[in-house]
C-alpha cells in the first residue's frame, strides 16, 4: 500500500544509542532480580545456575547477530514480521503478528507491569497483591493489578506524544537501571563471603533438583534434559525483546548500520550484566538461600547480605526503575508492528494512520487494552511458559528464513551478513528446536496453550483478508 503523502509519515529521529538503549531497556525487565531462584531449585548447582544464563546469552548474541542481515535487508518498521512475510509469506508473518498482539508483546507488557507494581508495594504497601479491592468470583482484583493498569494506561499516552518523549524515558532509564547493576553487582562482590563461595562452587556440576527442605533429587538423563529446558523458560523471558529494535527501523535514522550495532551491543551489555549478577548471587547466599528467597526475589536476599536492612527498599526502587524503563520501550516498539500489518491489510485500517505526532496511536491504545486485560488475568505466571516457547519458535523459523533468503532473494543488498554463518545460526535453530521440545514433554500444559494461539491465527488470517483486505488498494497475494 503507498503511502499518503496527505498523512503524518513516520520521523527519522532515533540513533545508535537510542536503539542499544531501547534493546537493553526492553531486555532487562524484573526477572534477573526473581527467576534465578526457580533456576536453582531446577539443577541445584552453581555451575549449572551459571551455565543456563550463558547459553541463553549465547541463543540470544547469535540470534541478534543473525537478525543484523535481516534488518540491512529491510530497514523499515514491522522488524521480525516483515522479515518472516518476506522469507514465507504473509500467513507466516500474520502468524506471528497476532501472536505477539494476543500474548507475546501484551503478556509481557502485563508481566512486567505487574512486576513494577509488586515492588511499589515494599514502598507503599497498601498496593501489594495482597489487598484485594474487589472480589468477583471468577476474578479477583488487587491493587497491585491497578497500579500495573495505571502504568501502561500512563506509558501508553506519553508514547502517544511522539517518539521524542519515548526515547527521552527510555534513554534515562536504561542508563540509570544499567548503572545501579553494575554497582549491585561490583558491592556483592566486595561482600563476598569466602565460605559462601567454596560451599556453592564445591560441587559445581552436579545436576539435580534442590528442595526447600535443602535436600537433593538426583534425575535421570531424560528429566535432567527437561529440567534445563524448564530452568530457561526463566531465562528466556528475561533475555526476550531484544528484537524491538528491529519493530522500529522506519524511525531509525540510518537503519541499515544501527539496527545491527544495536542488536549487538545492547544484547552483549545485557547478557555481561546477567551473567556477572548471578556470580555475584553465588558469592553471598548459600545455594539453599537462592532457591528459598521469599517469593523468589533473589535481589532482596543478596542485597540484605551486602546493604543491611536497607537493601530491601533500594532493591525495590531499582526494580521500580528497572521495570518502569522496559515497559516504556516494549509500549513504544510494539506497536509499529501492528502498523506495518495494517499496512498490508492484516490489521485495523485504523492501526495503519499516524497521529499529529507522527506515532501509530491507535495501535499503542489497543496494545494497552489487550496488556490491561491480561493483568486483570491474573495469569501472568502462566504467561512465561507460553510465551518463551512461541517466540522460540519464531525466532527459530525467522533464522531458517535467513538461509531461504539467502537462496530465492540473493540480490537482495546484505549490508551485514549474519556473523558465523552458516555454522552459528544453525546452532541457534537446533537449540531453539531442542528447547521447544523439552518444553513440550516435560512443561505441559501451557506450551501447547502457547500452540494453540498461533494456530489460531491461520482461521483469523483468511478472515483478516477477506474483511480488511478489500479495504487497501494493494493486491493481497502470498
Amino acid at each position: 500500500m503507498k503511502e499518503d503523502p496527505k498523512q503524518p509519515q513516520m520521523k527519522h529521529e532515533l540513533g545508535l544509542l537510542d536503539g542499544t538503549m531501547l534493546v537493553a531497556g526492553s531486555m532487562i525487565g524484573s526477572g534477573i532480580f526473581i527467576v534465578s531462584a526457580d533456576i536453582t531449585r531446577n539443577v541445584g548447582s552453581a555451575g549449572w545456575l551459571i551455565f543456563v544464563w550463558v547459553i541463553t546469552g549465547f541463543m540470544t548474541l547469535t540470534a541478534a547477530l543473525s537478525y543484523g542481515e535481516l534488518s540491512g535487508m529491510f530497514p523499515k518498521a514491522g522488524g521480525q514480521y516483515v522479515y518472516l512475510k518476506e522469507a514465507y509469506n504473509k500467513l507466516t508473518g500474520f502468524l506471528y503478528g497476532w501472536s505477539f498482539f494476543a500474548v507475546i508483546q501484551t503478556g509481557t507488557i502485563a508481566a512486567v507491569g505487574v512486576a513494577f507494581s509488586k515492588f511499589t508495594a515494599y514502598l507503599i504497601p497498601a498496593v501489594s497483591e495482597d489487598n484485594i479491592l474487589l472480589n468477583l468470583g471468577f476474578v479477583k482484583i488487587s491493587a497491585a493489578q491497578l497500579v500495573s493498569i495505571g502504568i501502561i494506561l500512563i506509558l501508553t499516552y506519553i508514547n502517544t506524544r511522539g517518539v521524542k518523549n519515548g526515547k527521552i524515558i527510555q534513554t534515562v532509564f536504561t542508563l540509570t537501571k544499567l548503572l545501579s547493576l553494575f554497582g549491585l553487582i561490583v558491592f556483592g562482590f566486595i561482600a563476598l563471603d569466602s565460605h559462601t563461595w567454596h560451599m556453592n562452587w564445591s560441587n559445581v556440576w552436579n545436576l539435580r533438583q534442590l528442595h526447600i527442605d535443602g535436600t537433593f533429587t538426583n534425575y535421570t538423563a531424560a528429566a535432567a534434559m527437561g529440567a534445563i529446558a524448564a530452568s530457561m523458560v526463566g531465562s528466556i523471558f528475561s533475555s526476550d525483546s531484544w528484537n524491538s529494535v528491529t519493530f522500529i527501523a522506519g524511525e531509525m535514522r540510518n537503519p541499515k548500520r544501527d539496527v545491527a550495532l544495536s542488536l549487538f551491543f545492547g544484547t552483549m551489555i545485557v547478557t555481561i550484566i546477567y551473567v556477572a549478577a548471578n556470580v555475584m548471587y553465588t558469592s553471598v547466599l548459600p545455594l539453599h538461600d537462592i532457591a528459598t528467597a521469599e517469593k523468589d526475589r533473589v535481589a532482596v536476599s543478596a542485597s540484605h547480605v551486602i546493604f543491611g536492612n536497607g537493601g530491601t527498599y533500594l532493591i525495590a526502587i531499582m526494580i521500580m526503575i528497572s521495570t518502569f524503563g522496559c515497559n516504556n520501550g516494549l509500549i513504544f516498539a510494539g506497536a509499529r508492528v501492528y502498523y506495518t500489518m495494517a499496512k498490508d491489510g492484516l490489521f485495523f485500517k485504523k492501526t495503519g494512520t499516524l497521529n499529529k505526532f507522527a506515532v501509530p496511536e491507535f495501535g499503542l491504545w489497543i496494545q494497552a487494552l489487550v496488556a490491561s486485560l491480561l493483568c486483570l488475568s491474573g495469569k501472568y505466571g502462566d504467561l512465561l511458559t507460553m510465551i518463551s516457547f512461541v517466540v522460540v519458535v519464531f525466532y527459530v523459523l525467522t533464522i531458517i528464513g535467513i538461509y531461504k533468503l539467502r537462496i530465492t532473494r540473493p540480490e537482495l543488498e546484505r549490508p551485514y551478513k549474519a556473523f558465523g554463518y552458516p555454522i552459528l545460526p544453525a546452532i541457534y535453530i537446533l537449540m531453539g528446536i531442542a528447547f521447544c521440545i523439552l518444553l513440550v514433554i516435560y512443561v505441559e500444559p501451557y506450551t501447547w496453550y502457547g500452540l494453540g494461539i498461533v494456530l489460531l491465527g491461520i482461521p483469523i488470517y483468511y478472515i483478516a483478508k477477506r474483511n480488511l483486505g478489500n479495504e487497501h488498494t494493494a493486491a493481497d497475494t502470498d
